[in-house]
């Protein structure tokens, strides 16, 4: 069935989000709070072991490390472009949308649950790679082993910061069911360098995502989100990065 893990995906996150909405009801605003920064310091490191894995590596023998420059260029231009184009306004205005579509106006961490869910499960290489497989071979494997982290994560988040993290969902189908219909078309694109590259980039929005978590929202990581797809275009420079 196409864009069966898509849909395996979006509903690992409703469930998830449901059962932490139902046990988080039991915990008390301190135990809540307790809880946000537990899972934001899990994203924190989540995160950093994402990018770090890509970043060294062993050649002839000996550990080498890499990617100073593409995470400097892809960061500032990315920064520079999604505080230009105002993205972190667009996902608020999707947000404010949905919190008035399922009644939620008093719910004060609807905003942040939505967004901190949605960063947390978008913008790893597992949604590109995993859409990717299920579009042109119909291999589910990538993305129900995605399907599975991101049900306890959102299991999380929905009992720290409220339903807001449920509606995770959105982007999620959005994002991957956009890959894995464009399939044949992106696969040129996403060469092995490529994957590279946006795993080591994203995994560091991902750690952001954590900072946020964990020390109130000190970063708008939806404006660093330009700097994914020229991670992606860094990788076809005549000159490597690495």
């Amino acid at each position: 069935m196409f864009g069966l893990g898509t849909a395996i995906n979006a509903a690992a996150i409703v469930l998830g989000g449901l059962l932490g909405i139902f046990f988080g009801g039991f915990f008390s605003p301190r135990l809540r709070d307790a809880l946000s920064k537990a899972c934001g310091l899990s994203v924190i490191f989540i995160g950093a072991a994402g990018a770090l894995k890509g970043m060294f590596f062993v050649e002839n023998g000996r550990l080498q490390y890499g990617g100073d420059f593409l995470i400097i260029i892809c960061l500032s231009l990315g920064a520079l472009l999604g505080e230009w184009m105002g993205v972190e306004e667009v996902f608020e205005r999707l947000g404010d949308w949905l919190k008035k579509k399922t009644h939620s106006t008093g719910d004060g961490r609807f905003m942040e649950g939505f967004l901190s869910a949605s960063f947390t499960v978008c913008i790893g290489a597992m949604a590109i790679v995993g859409a990717l497989n299920d579009g042109l071979y119909g291999d589910l494997s990538v993305l129900v082993t995605k399907s599975i982290l991101d049900f306890i994560i959102i299991m999380i988040m929905a009992a720290s910061l409220g339903k807001g993290a449920i509606f995770s969902a959105v982007p999620v189908a959005i994002l991957q069911g956009s890959v894995t219909a464009l399939a044949l078309l992106i696969k040129p694109v996403m060469t092995q360098t490529a994957l590279l590259y946006l795993s080591v980039v994203g995994n560091i929005l991902i750690f952001c995502v954590g900072l946020n978590l964990t020390f109130g929202k000190k970063i708008k990581v939806a404006n660093w989100l330009p700097a994914l797809p020229l991670a992606v275009l860094c990788a076809f420079l005549p000159f490597d990065l690495f």
